[in-house]
Protein backbone atom coordinates (compact mmCIF):
# COMPACT_ATOMS: atom_id res chain seq x y z
CA UNK A 1 0.00 0.00 0.00
CA UNK A 2 3.01 2.57 0.89
CA UNK A 3 3.98 1.60 -2.21
CA UNK A 4 2.00 2.13 -4.48
CA UNK A 5 0.76 5.47 -2.64
CA UNK A 6 4.17 6.59 -2.97
CA UNK A 7 4.32 5.79 -6.63
CA UNK A 8 1.49 8.05 -6.91
CA UNK A 9 2.45 10.75 -5.25
CA UNK A 10 5.83 10.62 -7.85
CA UNK A 11 3.50 10.73 -10.55
CA UNK A 12 1.20 13.45 -9.62
CA UNK A 13 4.36 15.60 -8.60
CA UNK A 14 5.97 17.85 -11.27
CA UNK A 15 9.48 17.10 -11.92
CA UNK A 16 10.72 20.71 -10.61
CA UNK A 17 8.62 20.14 -7.36
CA UNK A 18 10.94 16.30 -7.23
CA UNK A 19 14.07 17.81 -7.95
CA UNK A 20 13.10 20.90 -4.95
CA UNK A 21 12.24 18.24 -2.37
CA UNK A 22 15.10 15.77 -3.18
CA UNK A 23 17.77 19.16 -2.69
CA UNK A 24 15.95 20.49 0.68
CA UNK A 25 16.03 16.96 2.31
CA UNK A 26 19.57 16.49 1.41
CA UNK A 27 20.30 20.06 2.36
CA UNK A 28 18.51 19.76 5.87
CA UNK A 29 20.22 16.62 7.10
CA UNK A 30 23.99 17.85 5.61
CA UNK A 31 22.33 20.82 8.23
CA UNK A 32 21.41 18.92 11.22
CA UNK A 33 24.69 16.79 10.93
CA UNK A 34 26.91 19.87 11.00
CA UNK A 35 25.24 20.63 14.04
CA UNK A 36 26.52 17.65 15.69
CA UNK A 37 29.95 18.25 13.66
CA UNK A 38 30.83 21.96 13.48
CA UNK A 39 34.51 20.89 12.02
CA UNK A 40 32.74 19.37 9.24
CA UNK A 41 30.96 22.90 7.54
CA UNK A 42 32.85 23.31 4.59
CA UNK A 43 30.57 19.69 4.00
CA UNK A 44 27.57 21.18 4.07
CA UNK A 45 29.22 24.82 2.16
CA UNK A 46 29.97 21.95 -0.60
CA UNK A 47 26.64 20.34 -1.46
CA UNK A 48 25.05 23.23 -1.66
CA UNK A 49 27.32 24.42 -4.23
CA UNK A 50 26.65 21.24 -5.98
CA UNK A 51 23.30 21.23 -5.62
CA UNK A 52 22.95 24.73 -6.68
CA UNK A 53 25.34 24.12 -9.95
CA UNK A 54 23.62 21.02 -10.55
CA UNK A 55 20.35 22.62 -10.40
CA UNK A 56 21.87 25.73 -12.78
CA UNK A 57 22.65 23.44 -15.64
CA UNK A 58 19.52 21.23 -15.29
CA UNK A 59 17.22 22.49 -18.21
CA UNK A 60 14.94 24.12 -17.23
CA UNK A 61 16.90 25.42 -14.66
CA UNK A 62 16.09 25.16 -10.82
CA UNK A 63 17.77 28.33 -8.92
CA UNK A 64 18.48 28.23 -5.19
CA UNK A 65 15.39 30.28 -4.64
CA UNK A 66 13.17 27.81 -6.42
CA UNK A 67 15.32 25.02 -4.33
CA UNK A 68 14.96 27.15 -0.98
CA UNK A 69 11.59 28.65 -1.48
CA UNK A 70 10.86 29.89 1.82
CA UNK A 71 12.29 33.34 2.09
CA UNK A 72 12.91 33.05 5.62
CA UNK A 73 15.16 29.87 5.04
CA UNK A 74 16.96 31.13 2.17
CA UNK A 75 17.76 34.22 3.94
CA UNK A 76 19.15 32.47 7.20
CA UNK A 77 21.05 29.84 4.98
CA UNK A 78 22.52 32.17 2.74
CA UNK A 79 23.84 34.47 5.85
CA UNK A 80 25.71 31.41 7.24
CA UNK A 81 26.80 29.96 3.77
CA UNK A 82 27.24 32.77 1.07
CA UNK A 83 29.91 31.25 -1.13
CA UNK A 84 27.78 29.10 -2.64
CA UNK A 85 24.93 31.55 -3.96
CA UNK A 86 27.78 33.82 -5.08
CA UNK A 87 29.57 31.26 -6.94
CA UNK A 88 27.38 28.49 -8.24
CA UNK A 89 26.95 30.24 -11.83
CA UNK A 90 30.39 30.78 -12.14
CA UNK A 91 32.25 28.05 -10.78
CA UNK A 92 32.07 23.54 -10.90
CA UNK A 93 31.84 22.30 -7.95
CA UNK A 94 34.35 19.00 -6.97
CA UNK A 95 31.91 16.54 -6.45
CA UNK A 96 28.20 15.19 -6.43
CA UNK A 97 26.40 16.03 -3.39
CA UNK A 98 25.75 12.83 -2.28
CA UNK A 99 29.88 12.50 -2.36
CA UNK A 100 29.45 14.98 0.52
CA UNK A 101 26.80 13.41 2.62
CA UNK A 102 28.62 9.95 2.49
CA UNK A 103 31.92 12.05 3.83
CA UNK A 104 29.40 13.09 6.74
CA UNK A 105 28.06 10.52 8.01
CA UNK A 106 31.39 8.52 7.63
CA UNK A 107 33.09 10.99 9.82
CA UNK A 108 29.59 10.89 12.60
CA UNK A 109 30.08 6.66 12.60
CA UNK A 110 33.88 6.49 12.01
CA UNK A 111 35.25 4.50 8.95
CA UNK A 112 35.34 1.32 10.63
CA UNK A 113 31.84 1.21 11.08
CA UNK A 114 30.97 -0.03 7.57
CA UNK A 115 27.37 -1.47 7.94
CA UNK A 116 26.26 1.06 9.88
CA UNK A 117 27.69 3.73 7.29
CA UNK A 118 25.33 2.07 4.34
CA UNK A 119 22.62 1.25 6.37
CA UNK A 120 22.37 5.52 7.77
CA UNK A 121 22.62 6.45 3.47
CA UNK A 122 20.05 3.87 2.53
CA UNK A 123 17.91 5.48 5.50
CA UNK A 124 18.28 9.20 3.87
CA UNK A 125 17.75 7.64 0.10
CA UNK A 126 14.09 6.25 1.38
CA UNK A 127 13.23 9.87 2.37
CA UNK A 128 14.18 10.62 -1.78
CA UNK A 129 12.14 10.54 -4.42
CA UNK A 130 13.63 8.32 -7.16
CA UNK A 131 14.01 11.00 -9.59
CA UNK A 132 15.68 13.10 -10.65
CA UNK A 133 18.10 11.61 -8.83
CA UNK A 134 20.56 13.42 -6.38
CA UNK A 135 21.89 10.49 -4.47
CA UNK A 136 23.49 7.35 -5.29
CA UNK A 137 22.20 3.97 -6.52
CA UNK A 138 25.65 2.47 -5.53
CA UNK A 139 28.71 2.83 -2.51
CA UNK A 140 32.12 1.14 -2.63
CA UNK A 141 34.16 0.30 0.48
CA UNK A 142 38.12 0.03 -0.68
CA UNK A 143 40.83 -1.58 1.52
CA UNK A 144 44.19 -2.03 1.09
CA UNK A 145 43.78 -5.46 2.42
CA UNK A 146 40.92 -8.11 3.83
CA UNK A 147 42.19 -7.41 7.22
CA UNK A 148 39.55 -6.68 9.49
CA UNK A 149 41.38 -3.31 10.81
CA UNK A 150 42.76 -2.11 7.85
CA UNK A 151 41.19 1.78 7.14
CA UNK A 152 38.42 1.91 5.20
CA UNK A 153 37.68 4.30 2.23
CA UNK A 154 34.69 4.83 0.77
CA UNK A 155 33.10 6.16 -2.51
CA UNK A 156 28.94 6.53 -4.22
CA UNK A 157 28.27 6.54 -7.73
CA UNK A 158 27.20 9.82 -9.45
CA UNK A 159 24.19 11.32 -7.91
CA UNK A 160 23.15 13.46 -11.27
CA UNK A 161 19.53 14.66 -12.12
CA UNK A 162 20.59 14.05 -16.16
CA UNK A 163 22.90 12.04 -18.32
CA UNK A 164 24.34 15.32 -19.54
CA UNK A 165 25.26 16.19 -15.71
CA UNK A 166 26.96 12.77 -15.35
CA UNK A 167 28.88 13.24 -18.21
CA UNK A 168 29.82 16.71 -16.64
CA UNK A 169 30.72 15.82 -13.44
CA UNK A 170 32.73 12.61 -14.66
CA UNK A 171 34.89 15.15 -16.83
CA UNK A 172 35.00 17.55 -13.63
CA UNK A 173 36.34 14.07 -11.62
CA UNK A 174 39.14 13.32 -14.21
CA UNK A 175 40.17 16.79 -14.80
CA UNK A 176 40.42 18.06 -10.58
CA UNK A 177 39.07 15.50 -7.82
CA UNK A 178 40.11 12.11 -8.88
CA UNK A 179 43.37 10.46 -7.46
CA UNK A 180 45.76 11.31 -11.28
CA UNK A 181 45.97 7.25 -11.83
CA UNK A 182 41.93 6.74 -11.38
CA UNK A 183 41.61 9.83 -13.83
CA UNK A 184 43.89 8.12 -16.32
CA UNK A 185 42.17 5.06 -16.39
CA UNK A 186 38.52 6.90 -16.54
CA UNK A 187 40.22 9.04 -19.33
CA UNK A 188 41.57 5.88 -21.24
CA UNK A 189 37.26 5.58 -22.32
CA UNK A 190 35.57 8.33 -21.52
CA UNK A 191 33.19 9.92 -23.31
CA UNK A 192 32.70 6.76 -25.22
CA UNK A 193 32.85 3.06 -24.19
CA UNK A 194 35.15 2.65 -27.14
CA UNK A 195 39.16 2.37 -25.60
CA UNK A 196 41.35 5.30 -26.93
CA UNK A 197 44.06 3.48 -29.15
CA UNK A 198 46.65 5.98 -28.09
CA UNK A 199 46.07 5.89 -24.46
CA UNK A 200 45.68 3.52 -22.15
CA UNK A 201 46.09 4.69 -18.37
CA UNK A 202 44.10 1.35 -17.14
CA UNK A 203 45.62 -0.27 -14.10
CA UNK A 204 45.65 -3.91 -12.23
CA UNK A 205 45.04 -3.64 -8.50
CA UNK A 206 46.94 -5.43 -6.02
CA UNK A 207 45.71 -8.79 -5.45
CA UNK A 208 45.25 -8.42 -1.45
CA UNK A 209 43.22 -4.88 -2.20
CA UNK A 210 39.42 -5.51 -1.41
CA UNK A 211 37.17 -2.94 -3.64
CA UNK A 212 33.48 -4.55 -2.86
CA UNK A 213 30.30 -2.51 -4.44
CA UNK A 214 27.26 -2.74 -2.65
CA UNK A 215 23.68 -1.57 -3.95
CA UNK A 216 22.23 0.94 -1.46
CA UNK A 217 18.63 0.76 -3.71
CA UNK A 218 18.50 -3.66 -3.14
CA UNK A 219 21.07 -3.49 -0.01
CA UNK A 220 23.62 -6.34 -1.41
CA UNK A 221 27.10 -7.11 -2.56
CA UNK A 222 27.20 -5.85 -6.15
CA UNK A 223 30.06 -7.28 -8.62
CA UNK A 224 31.90 -5.22 -10.39
CA UNK A 225 30.38 -4.06 -13.72
CA UNK A 226 32.25 -4.90 -16.82
CA UNK A 227 33.40 -1.09 -17.17
CA UNK A 228 34.78 -1.27 -13.52
CA UNK A 229 36.91 -4.37 -14.49
CA UNK A 230 38.35 -2.92 -17.92
CA UNK A 231 39.45 0.07 -15.67
CA UNK A 232 40.86 -1.22 -12.82
CA UNK A 233 41.60 -5.13 -13.32
CA UNK A 234 38.71 -6.15 -10.68
CA UNK A 235 37.05 -9.84 -11.03
CA UNK A 236 35.13 -11.26 -11.33
CA UNK A 237 32.36 -9.17 -12.84
CA UNK A 238 29.16 -8.66 -14.11
CA UNK A 239 28.24 -8.51 -17.68
CA UNK A 240 26.65 -5.29 -17.71
CA UNK A 241 29.03 -1.97 -18.37
CA UNK A 242 27.91 0.89 -16.96
CA UNK A 243 29.61 4.72 -18.18
CA UNK A 244 33.18 5.25 -17.28
CA UNK A 245 33.50 7.22 -14.45
CA UNK A 246 30.56 6.68 -12.99
CA UNK A 247 30.31 4.01 -10.59
CA UNK A 248 31.00 4.11 -6.65
CA UNK A 249 34.65 2.52 -7.25
CA UNK A 250 36.46 5.39 -8.87
CA UNK A 251 35.60 7.40 -5.78
CA UNK A 252 36.69 4.68 -3.12
CA UNK A 253 39.86 3.84 -5.28
CA UNK A 254 40.90 7.54 -5.68
CA UNK A 255 40.35 7.90 -2.01
CA UNK A 256 42.34 4.87 -1.31
CA UNK A 257 45.35 6.08 -3.47
CA UNK A 258 45.59 9.50 -2.06
CA UNK A 259 45.95 7.78 1.72
CA UNK A 260 47.90 4.90 0.67
CA UNK A 261 51.38 5.92 -1.24
CA UNK A 262 52.13 1.89 -1.48
CA UNK A 263 48.79 0.83 -2.87
CA UNK A 264 48.92 3.18 -5.37
CA UNK A 265 52.59 3.01 -6.86
CA UNK A 266 51.97 -0.94 -7.01
CA UNK A 267 48.83 0.10 -9.32
CA UNK A 268 50.72 2.51 -11.66
CA UNK A 269 50.03 2.03 -14.84
CA UNK A 270 52.10 -0.65 -17.41
CA UNK A 271 51.09 0.18 -21.09
CA UNK A 272 53.39 1.66 -23.49
CA UNK A 273 51.02 4.42 -24.16
CA UNK A 274 51.04 5.72 -21.16
CA UNK A 275 53.41 8.72 -21.33
CA UNK A 276 52.89 12.48 -20.05
CA UNK A 277 52.68 13.43 -23.47
CA UNK A 278 50.03 11.32 -24.09
CA UNK A 279 48.22 11.95 -20.77
CA UNK A 280 48.55 15.56 -20.97
CA UNK A 281 46.82 15.34 -24.76
CA UNK A 282 43.65 13.05 -22.91
CA UNK A 283 43.57 15.88 -20.18
CA UNK A 284 43.31 18.27 -23.22
CA UNK A 285 40.13 16.11 -24.72
CA UNK A 286 38.27 15.46 -21.60
CA UNK A 287 38.45 19.80 -20.84
CA UNK A 288 37.75 20.36 -24.10
CA UNK A 289 34.88 18.17 -23.61
CA UNK A 290 33.80 19.48 -20.67
CA UNK A 291 33.92 23.13 -22.02
CA UNK A 292 31.17 21.82 -25.35
CA UNK A 293 28.69 20.27 -22.45
CA UNK A 294 29.02 23.73 -20.14
CA UNK A 295 28.81 25.97 -23.36
CA UNK A 296 25.87 23.88 -24.61
CA UNK A 297 24.08 23.87 -21.18
CA UNK A 298 24.22 27.56 -20.98
CA UNK A 299 26.99 27.76 -18.18
CA UNK A 300 29.50 30.27 -18.67
CA UNK A 301 32.87 28.92 -17.30
CA UNK A 302 36.19 30.47 -16.88
CA UNK A 303 37.95 27.89 -15.80
CA UNK A 304 37.43 28.17 -12.24
CA UNK A 305 36.46 25.34 -9.80
CA UNK A 306 34.90 25.94 -6.51
CA UNK A 307 36.89 25.45 -3.27
CA UNK A 308 34.75 25.02 -0.42
CA UNK A 309 35.93 26.57 2.74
Amino acid sequence: MAARQRRRRENLLPIEERFRNNAFILISTMLELNEQNPERRALVDEILHSIFFLGKINIPPYLPHHILNNGEVFDGIRARFPRPFDLYSSQVPQRCPFSCVADMLTDEVGQENEYEIRENLQALIKQLEPEPRLSSATMCVSQKNTQPDSVRYYGVSMSTPTPIARKVMVAISCLVTWDDYVASAVMSYYPNFAKNPNFDGTIQLPQDVRCQAFSLLRNEEMLACRSCGNLFGLTPTDENGWFYGNCAEAESLSNLFKNDAEIRNQSEPTAETYTPENREGVHDKVLGILQDLLQQLYFEWEGAVYSPL
